[in-house]
């Protein structure tokens, strides 16, 4: 197993501005870095990184949302209040009135929810409970390899994992998925950490299936999972 911190980098076409909203809503720090602005996840938590983005990729083919979660009905209704007085907005994308989430969308349009308290399968994941993802049980079954994080669901097409210390969960739906039709304004980004080999790892995720993409002047490897999905290797 990979010792490497997971984080989600969102393009932005403004990122410091959208670090703020996130950083206000989840009550985390904003640290600057060679790319953009970082939220450090810690705790079992994923960490969300905002970097400049071109406006063409950042309407379709988002691929992912986040899911917070909440301890009371209270508490759900502070964090839609927080996210609304932040600069986030409602979104409509169909949900009935029984149910018990909230829909919302930052302010570049990224979607996410404010989960209802007393979600089992939420359960002690933290304030960003999941990462809800589009994606096929096989790339599922690559991330939870690639990652050492182990399955803990895997019903009709449809996986999660979770990290062996808990936290933060990263489900896939299952099919029908979507076809991908260009860069995705969302990604994962790993980390490595304990002085590990980024050749090495490469090279691992690749064993597994990844497809080399390119390296950047920093030395950024990125890579695309078996579904496409754009995701970088740091050292």
């Amino acid at each position: 197993m990979i010792s490497a911190r997971l984080a989600v980098t969102l393009d932005a076409r403004d990122p410091a501005r959208l670090a703020r909203f996130w950083a206000g809503l989840l009550g985390r720090e904003v640290v600057a870095d060679a790319d953009g602005a970082l939220l450090p996840g810690g705790e079992g938590q994923v960490g969300l990184r905002f970097v400049p983005g071109h406006a063409e990729t950042l309407g379709p083919n988002r691929r992912l949302h986040l899911h917070l979660t909440s301890d009371s009905l209270a508490d759900q209704q502070r964090k839609v209040a927080t996210a609304l007085g932040l600069g986030g907005g409602h979104l409509d994308v169909g949900q009935r009135p029984e149910e018990g989430h909230v829909v919302l969308a930052d302010p570049e349009g990224n979607e996410f929810c404010v989960i209802e308290p007393g979600n089992n399968f939420l359960a002690g994941c933290g304030p960003l409970g999941e990462l809800a993802c589009d994606g096929t049980r096989e790339v599922g079954l690559f991330w939870s390899t690639a990652l050492g994080w182990p399955l803990v669901w895997d019903e009709n097409g449809e996986t999660a994992i979770q990290s062996p210390q808990g936290g933060t969960k990263v489900a896939w739906g299952g099919p029908p998925v979507a076809p991908k039709t260009g860069r995705s304004p969302q990604r994962f980004d790993l980390t490595l950490t304990g002085g590990g080999d980024q050749a090495a790892e490469v090279d691992r995720l690749l064993s597994l299936g990844a497809t080399r993409l390119g390296v950047d002047a920093g030395g950024v490897v990125e890579l695309a999972d078996p579904d496409g999905n754009e995701f970088r290797v740091r050292a």
